[in-house]
């Protein structure tokens, strides 16, 4: 997954499904699963949201300035791109 020059580096498929899997069972009611680009640690993270507008807190990779940035964002039932 996310490879190409748009992306810091490639993220193995089998680490995105388990992200998902850990998602769906947490207790938290979460509803979303964001894939955050850690600069400085220069690794992926899975961030969990319960709520869709908690997507737009965090600066899109390709105009980022911070430490995080979002590479993308899915609903974790469904699956589908969301951001």
């Amino acid at each position: 997954m996310f490879d190409g020059s748009s992306f810091p580096q490639p993220l193995e498929e089998d680490i995105f499904e388990l992200w998902l899997e850990k998602g769906r069972e947490s207790k938290i009611g979460y509803h979303y699963l964001l894939v955050v680009w850690d600069a400085f640690e220069e690794a992926y993270l899975p961030v969990y949201v319960e709520e869709r507008d908690k997507i737009s807190e965090y600066e899109k990779y390709e105009s980022s300035t911070g430490r995080e940035s979002l590479v993308a964002a899915y609903d974790l039932y469904s699956e589908s791109r969301v951001g």
